[in-house]
This record gives structure tokens, sequence and C-alpha cells, in this order.
């Protein structure tokens, strides 16, 4: 009998974007879905898919992802995409409200965490409202995290 995979909660991963966790602060997330040509989503599907500088931000009422890096698909011909397009996201007015507010009062910025594609096989977005972490913030993090790591294998160790 062969084993299930275990499902990932947001279902099918195709980037992450973990240098932002080390930035950033995460203060909330939210699922925004994408608007996608054709050779994007085989490119995703693919695999591939680079977050590595990629933001968020609100022109008119509306929210882009900006600077993600979507390689052109090779089979696809000459309906090909940019790999760097600005791409419209689909959130809830109120939830453009509320990110647009806090980038403008705040000073906070609105990072993708991760692109997949959920249960029914359609593109989302996870965004993160987060703010800047400091170099102090940072290195406290590293020391926190190292210990725990050394606590568990001491514990481990011991008995």
């Amino acid at each position: 009998m062969a084993k299930k995979k275990k499902k990932d909660p947001l279902g099918n991963v195709v980037a992450k974007n973990r240098r932002a966790r080390h930035d950033y602060t995460i203060i909330s997330t939210v699922e925004a879905g994408i608007i996608l040509k054709g050779s994007e989503v085989k490119s995703l599907r693919a695999g591939h898919c680079s977050l590595a500088e990629a933001f968020a931000g609100e022109t008119g009422g509306e929210m882009f992802l900006y600077n993600v890096h979507i390689p052109e698909y090779t089979a696809s011909s000459h309906f090909s995409h940019e790999p760097r397009a600005v791409r419209k996201m689909l959130l809830k007015k109120r939830e453009i409200a509320t990110m647009s507010m806090a980038i403008k009062r705040k000073g906070m910025s609105v990072v993708p965490l991760s692109i997949y594609f959920n249960d029914r096989g359609i593109a989302k977005v996870e965004l993160a409202l987060a703010q800047g972490k400091q170099k102090a913030d940072k290195r406290a993090a590293t020391k926190d995290r190292d210990w725990k790591r050394d606590k568990a294998r001491l514990l481990r160790n011991r008995g």
C-alpha cells in the first residue's frame, strides 16, 4: 500500500519567499488571487518562479504585484509573457483599504510570502502585511533560533 503525501495547508506551493520572514516582522497574512496569462500559469506549474525582490503596492484602488520573476515558458510560441511584468491581484475592497492605509500611515510593506495552487488548481498569492526589522532585531532572532536548536539537541542527547 502506497503512503499518502501529507497535504500542505497552502496546496501545491510553487515558490516561497523565505527571506521575507528574516527581513520583516509579519503582522498579518491574506490570501489573494492573481491574474495570469496562460504561459505564466504553465511556467508556474513547472515550478519556475522567484519572489526574491517582490513586493505589492496599491495604485488606483487596486493592488499590484511587482518584481515577481516568472520565466518564459519554453514550449509556448509567440504568445509568451514578460518575465517581470506587473500583475494585478484580486482582493476585497476592505482588504485593499486596510493594506493601503497601513502602508501610508505606519510605513509598513506588503510582501508576498508564497505563490501556490489551491485545491481547485487556481493560482494564489499569500501576502503579508509586514514591518521591516532592524539589524539588532535580526541578530536577536538568529540568536534565539540558535539557542532553541542547541537546547533541543542537548535534551535529545541527554534523554
